[in-house]
C-alpha cells in the first residue's frame, strides 16, 4: 500500500547550492551525473564564493535554513551543500530539519583519523587556506584532529570561482591540485590520508591518489556513504 502527499518522489539526497555560473564537470557536486542516484538541488540566491568564503556566510544562515526546510518538504532524506566552508552552519542546519545534514566534506576527518597509524595526520586540501579556520573545524567537530592544511588560492582552479570566471581548463586544474597534494605530503611526512574540503575537487581525487598513494576522501565519498545508509543494500548470492 502506498500513500501520497507530495508531487515528486525518489530524490533521497538534497543539495544546497551556492549561486554560481562556473562549469561543473562530472565529479563536481553540482553535476547530477556525478551520482548514481537522483539528487535534487536548491540554489541559495545570495550565496557565492565571496559571501560564504570571504565573508564567512554571516548573513546566510536563515536562507540556508529555509532552503533545507524546502528540501525536506520535497521528501529528501539527507541534505548536503556545495561548499565545505559551510561547516560553520553545521549545527544550526542539522537542528533545523528532521533529516541528516552534512554541510562539509571536512566532517570526514573525524572518521578518517582513527584509521591512521599513531602519529599520522589528516591532510586537508582547501580552496583557501587563509579563510579556513578553527570555526570551520569546530563547526563539524574536528578541532582536536591532528591535521595539516594546504590551499590553492593562487591557481587557475581557484580563480574559476573566486574571480567569477566561466572557464575551466580541466587538465591545468588537475595539475595544480596534484602539485598541492604532493607539496602537502612533502612538507608533512606524517600525512596518512587526504580530505578535500572543496566540493569542486572530487574530479581530481583519482589523480591525487595516484600521485600520493594515499586514500582521498571528498564530498562525493561522503554523499555516497550517507546514501548507502539511506538505502541499505539487499544482498543476494549463494553459499
Amino acid at each position: 500500500m502506498y500513500y501520497g502527499g507530495r508531487t515528486n518522489y525518489g530524490q533521497a539526497m538534497g543539495i544546497l547550492m551556492l549561486n554560481t555560473t562556473f562549469p561543473r564537470i562530472p565529479g563536481d557536486i553540482g553535476n547530477a551525473t556525478t551520482f548514481s542516484f537522483p539528487v535534487v538541488y536548491k540554489i541559495i540566491e545570495n550565496a557565492n564564493a565571496f559571501t560564504v568564503v570571504d565573508q564567512g556566510g554571516k548573513d546566510l544562515l536563515e536562507p540556508f535554513i529555509e532552503g533545507a526546510r524546502e528540501l525536506a518538504k520535497l521528501g529528501v532524506r539527507a541534505i548536503t551543500t556545495s561548499c565545505g566552508f559551510l561547516a560553520t552552519l553545521q549545527k544550526e542546519l542539522a537542528a533545523a530539519v528532521n533529516v541528516p545534514v552534512f554541510t562539509s566534506s571536512l566532517i570526514q576527518a573525524r572518521l578518517v583519523y582513527p584509521m591512521l597509524a599513531p602519529g599520522q595526520k589528516v591532510g586537508i586540501i582547501t580552496a583557501n587556506a587563509a579563510a579556513l579556520g578553527e570555526r570551520h573545524f569546530a563547526g563539524v567537530g574536528i578541532a582536536d584532529i591532528p591535521r595539516a592544511v594546504i590551499g590553492v588560492e593562487k591557481s587557475h582552479f581557484a580563480e574559476m570561482f573566486f574571480s567569477g570566471s566561466n572557464k575551466l581548463d580541466e587538465k591545468k586544474a588537475e595539475t595544480e591540485l596534484v602539485a598541492a597534494a604532493e607539496k602537502l605530503v612533502a612538507d608533512h611526512g606524517d600525512i596518512g590520508a587526504i580530505v578535500l574540503e572543496c566540493t569542486n575537487m572530487p574530479p581530481y581525487a583519482a589523480a591525487i591518489h595516484e600521485a600520493t598513494g594515499l586514500p582521498v576522501f571528498d564530498i562525493v565519498t561522503l554523499t555516497n556513504y550517507v546514501y548507502a545508509a539511506l538505502e541499505p543494500r539487499r544482498y543476494s548470492g549463494y553459499m
